[in-house]
Order: structure tokens, then C-alpha cells, then sequence
């Protein structure tokens, strides 16, 4: 075939120099220089070749480079890769959106767009779309990570637009290998450990089977927001063009309580008692109006604690020379446990006959008023005695594979497999939240006294009161059974060299079931109102087709067609279907060019699509919480839907539901960009990528509907608050057909290698510059809005420039190395004056427009590791080695409860210390 040198080289200097930034397609299998080279199947397609840089651009990561990057978890291997932005963080889980999850998405494009695949097959998402949660996959078990940071529809089918992530799990060990690691921040909390044993018998080649076990257990510790400076409260001063200013991200459910007159003749009057009778709010509270504002950030946790268990299991067997049947299961257990601010009480009522009333509403009447003219009282507290609101996010996860592969006579490579994936997620409210009747019981009796300070009240006198729930709330379980298949075969020879087809096929049944405890069915929490149990399910099937085509010697061509079919959504409950199905046809064209012994050249164009997920289209309406930020009512007096606002700057509830009129959106992407490895010691490569997405799926965000409330009038509805009976302003953020996105960038690679006379030094780089990155605004289809170096409209932000530095040395039984994180600045959120978050010198002065710029982010992490002996390694290293701290950030939307900086793109834990190691017999 055509001249492979530049490979040999690449491949072998990517593994000598061990680097995490190697972007050189699975570098598995090769030979020394003048042997054959044997043919091998690489992710992004499905022929088995001998060309190990091929036409796509594939960061390969090796055991080696993985142990070296210090990280903790396959999530945070993932995330620090610079081709990927916009995924899930364990974060988003604190008050957020997170929901127990972490995700990879690459180039921004969302992690629905990102397939994840295990081994090369899907795995069971989490939910009912295609976002596969990265807890559920051990780092101790995988051998390999293959990144293909192009769009593969046409080899995937559906959910591959922004590429593919394939973890490759560890496979015919002999040995037995221990492992340990030990974590601990410099300062308080977020301490983790992990161990695991990985073991095998039996030679493949040798004996004719190999079986593999494997067992790891992973645990953190929470890290509490007080054990931050730049986290501990949301009053923050700082300054601003010589201007001292004041931020406050705070809750009018406060402790001790608020109090509201509601009087005969439609008069609101707010007050606090405490202020009225001291002069003066308590602590962690700051005066706003007639009310004392509760700083809830001194009570939360700003990273949740984790454990989990995984099992791997892995056998194979030769049934003859040149076919194997294997069987291979995954197991894991992982729980997330999140710790936000204790129960808000929001308004509840308290009556003209209350104890309460007459205690702190009677000596509190403003001037012309008597007890008689009161109609009602509300009290606005927060449930300090009753502990953080704390959820666990339980997560089994299930996958199994049973299925044969090998050679058919010379040239048919087969693959062919069962699968059965589940994910299987428990939602439990362990403590913290409030039992609505009792709770508002207690208060009108007065047995629990809302307007006390601080401490008066009891953990006692809650649990005599019985006004927390601890138990089950939900449970979603999601299970794909499927089969598929797949050859490979030269069909014919063409000036000389052979010409190469695959093809296969895949089917999948995905069921999904929401199923609710009885607390929930009877809604016994304050607040919120019963979900909706559901159960959807659907069917999808493929064919593809790949030729490979050697057009001339150095040049060859791959075409590949895929067909899909996704099967209406089926709403099991009704026995009816909630859509349409619907297909779809993609292609792909790829080329590589040899133009010199060192010199690659390669590209690519195809197209894709997504269907939405089941959820987008046929969710019942439910809950979704309330809003990150506060906002002001956003109608005029006069307007009916006015009514339901609440006084001043205010968190409002949410809605979710489905959509049964969505379309599948579509994508035309291409890349082109080169390789050049001139030696065994320096390789550079460079590949532009543009993505450009039609009918483009997603919900509208708290700030684009409160930002133009006649635009999206009809997402505005109530829900009423059952404990006073008052409708109160809510959203619904159901999935819509926004428009059209452009998305382009250049992801970048360089190694290079020197022998010196004490060892060997590795420099290794990768970058991703985004160079385009915008959308049409929902509601629109020519008005383009962006979160390039901003904090945009979908409460994130597009970092220009994200790149990772690897530099090592090597010499005798030690390496050192440092991994250098940077990513550039961006504008700020901004706080405009009416929301009034701002405020000049305190909290009383007036209210001011500010937008910060937030600095470039640069992380360093160190790692040194001693090879004691051929069996023995031990590691010991410093992530954050200079203590880099968050810059301030009045971000109010888009993570989770955190203020004061964003933890979606920064380090919480600071400096921490770790040390690693590993032994084999």
C-alpha cells in the first residue's frame, strides 16, 4: 500500500513521550519499521486498516497518560481536554440542573451531541435522550480513550453531530494489580480515596480463553462553602474603577423570619421583628426595604460528596483460530449527595388567632392601623433547625455484552453482539425538607416560633414537631436492549491496492419509566405539588455502508451512507403514541493525502442529525424548582398576569414539559488540517472544524424569557402556592425548535521529544481556538446571539481559547511532570441596575449597572513518579500546585447555588496533595 512512515513515527513518538495531548489516532497496534504493519480498526470507522493516522482527528489516551494526568475520575479526564466545553460538572448538581451527573460534550456543542460509547457500543443514557453520565464508568477499568472531535452520524448514527468518545476497557490480563490513591486539599474538606484490584487468568493465544475481573471503590468528601474564602457569602464588596461597590445574592426567607400585614383595604406592609426590636438585622442577613435578606451561601456546600463501587467482568474465548465469543459486564454504584441551603418557608400563613400574631404583628402595627384592619399575616422564614436540604442521587448502572468477532476465511473481519444497558436512578430526600401540613400546623400553634433568633428554636423542637421528610421521592430507570453487527472485507483491487467495504447494522428498544414514592404522589412537601409519572419508550434501527478507496498511491478516499429510522414516542400509560417517527439519510466523505514522507494532509465533510429525546417530546408538565436569579415583576400594572408577581426582586417557580412537535435537527460539518512529523522527536498538527446545525432543539432560559416577556408571553403561567393560597408567578421552559447554529474552531497539537545526557525531556501542547460559536435567538430566525468570551443568554460561556501544556522529564526510574490549564477571559454576567444587585458603598446604597470581566484562568498541576521496581510504582503529586483561587464572578444563573465565582470553570478545592500507587504480581 501507500508509504506509512510519517505513521510509524508518529505512533511511536506518541507513546515514548507519554503525553495526554498525543492527538494521533489509536495508537494499538504497529511494528517496527519494515515489518507489516497489522490492521487494526480505529473509532470514526468501522475498516480495519493499516494507516494508523488516518483522515479524522482522534486523541488517543493511553493507561500511561491517564495515570499521569493526576486526575480522579474519568469525568475529570474529560473535562480537561481542551476540545471539550459546555458538559455537566458535579457542581451543576448543588441546586443546579446536574441531577447526580457528569457529561462530556466537545466543542461546545452539548452533551446530547457527544456520543459516548464503551468499547465501541452505546451504553444506556442517563434519562431518556442520548447524554451518557460519565459516573457510571470507572477510571480504573479502562485501557484506552479514543476522542474523534468530528461529526460521525453516518457511521453512529443519531447524537454523534459533535463526535464520539470511546472508552476501551482493559482486556486479557494475567496479572493482578492493586491500586490506591489518597487526596487532600490544603485547606478543609474534599478529601478523596480510591483502590482498586483488577485480576486475570488464562492466555488468549496461549490457553484459548482469558478471564478478567476487576473492583474499585471511589469516595469524596463534600467541601462546604465556608471552607472558601472566595465562596463563604454572597455580600460581597469589592471595587470597580476606583468605585466601592456592594453585591448581594440573598433570600428574603431569612432567620429570624419576616412578617408581611395583608390589611382590609388591599395595604402590604413588610416588616421585620428582630430589626424592629434590636435596631438592626441579625447575622448573615442585610436590610432590603422593610425585610432582613439571609445570606443562604454561608449554609451550602459548593461540591457534593460521591462513592461508588464498580464491577468489571471480562471473558473471552476461541472457538477456533480465527473466532472468539466473548462476554463482557459492567456494574456500578455510585451515589452523589448535595447539601443546599435549609427549606425556605416562603409565605405561610399566619392567622389573626396565631400566637405568633399576637407576639411580634400586634406591636409591630404601622401607624393607623389596628389588629382589626389585618385581614391575614405571612411569616418568610428559613428552616436552620431543620438542617441542610440535602438530596442523594443513587445511580446503578448495568451494562452487558455478549457477542462474537473475528475473521471469516482471509479478509472478513465480523463483529456481532447483544446488549442489554440500564440505568437505574433513585432521587432521595434523606433529611431537610419540610412536611407541609405539619410544618404550617406547627407554625400557626406556634410550637415552631419563625420570628426567633437563630438557635432558639431546636433540632428538637423540630423533631418533636415531625415536620421533615426523610425518604424515597422518584426513581427513572432507563434500559436499551439491542443487537448489532458489523464486516469488513476487501471487495476488489484497484491500480494495485484493494478497496475495502464495511457495513452493519444496529437496532435498539429504549425504555424509560418515572415512577414516584407515595410521598410524592401525595405531595406532602411544602411547595411542591405531585410529579408526573411517566413511561415512554421507542424503537430505532441503522444500516450503514464505508468504502475505502485507494485512489492513487499516498491518496485514497472513505465514503460512508447511513440510514436511521427512530420510532415514534409511545406513551406506555395511554397505549398511544405521542408522534410521528421519523428517518433520515446521512453521508460522509474523508480523505487523506501523504504529500511527503512527513507531510499529512486530510479532510472531511458529511452531514448528521438528532432526534429529540423521548422527554423533549412527551414529558408532562412538572416541576423544575425555581429561578436561579432574582427578578422583578415583568408586566405592568394592569396586565392580569401582574397579579401573580411578588413584591420586589424574586426567585420564581419553574415548569418543564414536552414538546410533540419538535423536529429532528440536522448538521453539515466539515474539517480539513494536517500532520507533520518530521522525526521520531517533533510531530505538529493542525485540523479547522465548522459545524452548522438547522431546527436546533433546546428550552429558552430564565433570562431570555424574563428579558423580553412579550416575546415569549405565553411561557408565563402561576402555580399555586398551597400554603397561603396565593398564585404565584412561574415559567415553563419546554424544548422548541430555536433556529439555526454556527459553530467553527481549530484544535491544535505539538510534541516533541530531547535525549539529554541525565534523561529525557516531553513537551506536549493541545489548544482549541474557537473562532465562531452563535445561534439564532429562540422566536427568531435571523437574529444571532453568541457566548463567545461572555456569559450569554444560555446562562454559560464559549471560551475562546482553551489549551493544556504538558512538560516532562524522564530519567532512570523517575518521571516529573507538570500539566499546565489555561482558558482566556470573558465579560461577565451583567447586573443591571433595575435588578438592582448592585449597590454603591452597602447595602442601602443606589443601585448601579456593572458587568466584571473575569480574568484568563491558568491551573497547574505536578506529578513525579518512582518506578521502584518492575512490579512497584508510587506517585506523588500537587493538582493546583500555586493555589490559583476563582476570580470574582456575579454570575447569578446557569450553575448551582455557588456566588461569588463560577465552579463550572474553575478549581473549588485549591492546592491539593495526592499521592498514587500501583503493584503487580
Amino acid at each position: 500500500m501507500y508509504n506509512n512512515s510519517v505513521v510509524t513515527k508518529a505512533v511511536r513518538f506518541a507513546l515514548l513521550a507519554g503525553a495526554t495531548t498525543a492527538a494521533y489516532t489509536a495508537p494499538v497496534a504497529f511494528a517496527a519499521e519494515g515489518d507489516e504493519i497489522e490492521r487494526i480498526e480505529v473509532t470514526g470507522s468501522a475498516i480495519k486498516r493499516t494507516d494508523v493516522e488516518g483522515a479524522l482527528p482522534v486523541t488517543s489516551l493511553t493507561e500511561v497518560e491517564i495515570e499521569r494526568s493526576g486526575v480522579e475520575s474519568v469525568a475529570e479526564l474529560m473535562q480537561q481536554l481542551p476540545a471539550m466545553q459546555g458538559f455537566t460538572t458535579s457542581s451543576a448538581s448543588v441546586g443546579g440542573s446536574g441531577g447526580g451527573t457528569a457529561t462530556a460534550s466537545i466543542h461546545d456543542l452539548g452533551s446530547s451531541y457527544t456520543l459516548v460509547l464503551l468499547n465501541g457500543r452505546r451504553l444506556a443514557p442517563r434519562g431518556s435522550g442520548s447524554t451518557i453520565d460519565l459516573n457510571s464508568i470507572p477510571l480504573s477499568a479502562i485501557k484506552r480513550v479514543d476522542v474523534l472531535t468530528d461529526g460521525a452520524s453516518a457511521l453512529y448514527g443519531s447524537d454523534a453531530i459533535a463526535g464520539v468518545v470511546n472508552f476501551i476497557l482493559k482486556d486479557d490480563v494475567q496479572d493482578t494489580t492493586i491500586t490506591g490513591r489518597y487526596s487532600q486539599p490544603q485547606e478543609d474538606g474534599g478529601e478523596g480515596w480510591n483502590g482498586s484490584i483488577t485480576t486475570g487468568f488464562g492466555d488468549l493465544d496461549a490457553d484459548g480463553f482469558n478471564v478478567m475481573l476487576s473492583y474499585s471503590h471511589d469516595n469524596k468528601e463534600r467541601l462546604k462553602a465556608t471552607d472558601r474564602d472566595f465562596a463563604k457569602t454572597g455580600m460581597i464588596e469589592f471595587e470597580q474603577n476606583g468605585q466601592q461597590l456592594f453585591f448581594f445574592n440573598g433570600s428574603p426567607n431569612a432567620i429570624p423570619g419576616n412578617g408581611r400585614f395583608y390589611f382590609n383595604d388591599g395595604t402590604i406592609y413588610d416588616f421585620n421583628p428582630y430589626r424592629e426590636s434590636t435596631g438592626e438585622c441579625a447575622e448573615n442577613t442585610s436590610g432590603i426595604g422593610g425585610w432582613c435578606w439571609f445570606d443562604y451561601t454561608t449554609t451550602i456546600e459548593i461540591q457534593p460528596e460521591s462513592e461508588r463501587d464498580s464491577f468489571l467482568l471480562r471473558s473471552e474465548i476461541s472457538l477456533t483460530d480465527d473466532i472468539t465469543a466473548f462476554v463482557e459486564g459492567t456494574y456500578s454504584d455510585f451515589s452523589m449527595t448535595t447539601r443546599i441551603a435549609p427549606y425556605p418557608s416562603g409565605g405561610v400563613l399566619i392567622s389573626t388567632e396565631s400566637p405568633l400574631f399576637d407576639t411580634y404583628f400586634v406591636p409591630n402595627l404601622p401607624e393607623g392601623y389596628d389588629a382589626e384592619d389585618v385581614n391575614f399575616g405571612l411569616g418568610v422564614w428559613r428552616a436552620l433547625p431543620a438542617g441542610n436540604r440535602t438530596t442523594e442521587w443513587n445511580t446503578k448502572s448495568t451494562h452487558v455484552v455478549a457477542g462474537l468477532e473475528g475473521i471469516i476465511g482471509d479478509d472478513i473481519d465480523f463483529d456481532f453482539a447483544f446488549v442489554h444497558s440500564k440505568n437505574d436512578t433513585d432521587q432521595n430526600y434523606p433529611t431537610g425538607w419540610l412536611i407541609e401540613e405539619k410544618f404550617v400546623e406547627a407554625v400557626e400553634s406556634g410550637a415552631i416560633d419563625i420570628f426567633a433568633p437563630a438557635g432558639t428554636v431546636t433540632q428538637e423542637d423540630v423533631d418533636a414537631a415531625g415536620i421533615v421528610y426523610s425518604g424515597d421521592w422518584s426513581n427513572s430507570e432507563t434500559v436499551m436492549n439491542g443487537v448489532d453487527f458489523k464486516i469488513s472485507m476487501p471487495v476488489f483491487e484497484f491500480n494495485g491496492n484493494d478497496i475495502y467495504m464495511a457495513a452493519g447494522g444496529d437496532y435498539r428498544q429504549y425504555d424509560y419509566d418515572y415512577t414516584l414514592s407515595q410521598a410524592n404522589q401525595d405531595s406532602i412537601l411544602l411547595f411542591l405539588s405531585a410529579d408526573q409519572p411517566y413511561s415512554l419508550s421507542r424503537e430505532v434501527f441503522g444500516a450503514f455502508t464505508e468504502f475505502y478507496f485507494p485512489i492513487i498511491d499516498n491518496l485514497d478516499l472513505t465514503a460512508s451512507l447511513r440510514y436511521d429510522n427512530v420510532g415514534a414516542v409511545k406513551d406506555n400509560l395511554l397505549g398511544s403514541d405521542v408522534n410521528d417517527s421519523d428517518d433520515a439519510l446521512t453521508y460522509k466523505l474523508s480523505s487523506r493525502w501523504q504529500a511527503t514522507e512527513n507531510l499529512l494532509l486530510r479532510a472531511s465533510y458529511g452531514t448528521g442529525f438528532k432526534a429529540p429525546s423521548m422527554l423533549s417530546i412527551a414529558q408532562p408538565r412538572a416541576e423544575a424548582g425555581v429561578t436561579g436569579g432574582n427578578y422583578n415583576c415583568p408586566f405592568l400594572e394592569g396586565d392580569p398576569k401582574a397579579a401573580w408577581c411578588k413584591p420586589g426582586s424574586q426567585q420564581y417557580n419553574v415548569f418543564t414539559q414536552g414538546n410533540p412537535d419538535l423536529e429532528s435537527e440536522t448538521s453539515e460539518q466539515y474539517t480539513f488540517g494536517f500532520v507533520y512529523a518530521p522525526s521520531n522527536e517533533f510531530s505538529f498538527g493542525l485540523d479547522y472544524w465548522a459545524v452548522e446545525m438547522e431546527d436546533l432543539v433546546t428550552s429558552l432560559t430564565e433570562a431570555q424569557i424574563f428579558g423580553n416577556p412579550d416575546r415569549y408571553y405565553d411561557l408565563f403561567t402561576f402555580k399555586t402556592n398551597t400554603a397561603t393560597g396565593i398564585d404565584e408567578l412561574a415559567i415553563l421552559q419546554a424544548d422548541v425548535n430555536v433556529g439555526k447554529s454556527k459553530n467553527a474552531g481549530i484544535d491544535l497539537h505539538f510534541n516533541s521529544m530531547a535525549e539529554v545526557e541525565y534523561g529525557t525531556f516531553h513537551l506536549g501542547v493541545t489548544g482549541t481556538y474557537m473562532i465562531d460559536s452563535e445561534y439564532t435567538r429562540p422566536g427568531t430566525d435571523n437574529e444571532w446571539i453568541t457566548s463567545m468570551g461572555q456569559f450569554g443568554d444560555n446562562n454559560a460561556v464559549t471560551f475562546r481559547l482553551i489549551t493544556q501544556i504538558q512538560a516532562g522529564f524522564e530519567h532512570g526510574d523517575f518521571y516529573h511532570n507538570f500539566t499546565v490549564n489555561y482558558r482566556s477571559g470573558y465579560r461577565d454576567q451583567m447586573q443591571t441596575k433595575e435588578a438592582c444587585s448592585v449597590t454603591e458603598d452597602d447595602a442601602f446604597g443606589d443601585c448601579v449597572d456593572v458587568q466584571l470581566y473575569v480574568p484568563s484562568y491558568t491551573k497547574v498541576d505536578f506529578q513525579s513518579k518512582y518506578q521502584i521496581n518492575n512490579a512497584w510504582n508510587v506517585a506523588l503529586g500537587i493538582n493546583n500546585l500555586f493555589d490559583k483561587q476563582p476570580a470574582l464572578s456575579l454570575r447569578s444563573g446557569g450553575a448551582g447555588h455557588q456566588v461569588g465565582y463560577d465552579p463550572r470553570y474553575t478549581d473549588s478545592y485549591g492546592r491539593t496533595f495526592y499521592v498514587q500507587s500501583s503493584y503487580t504480581f
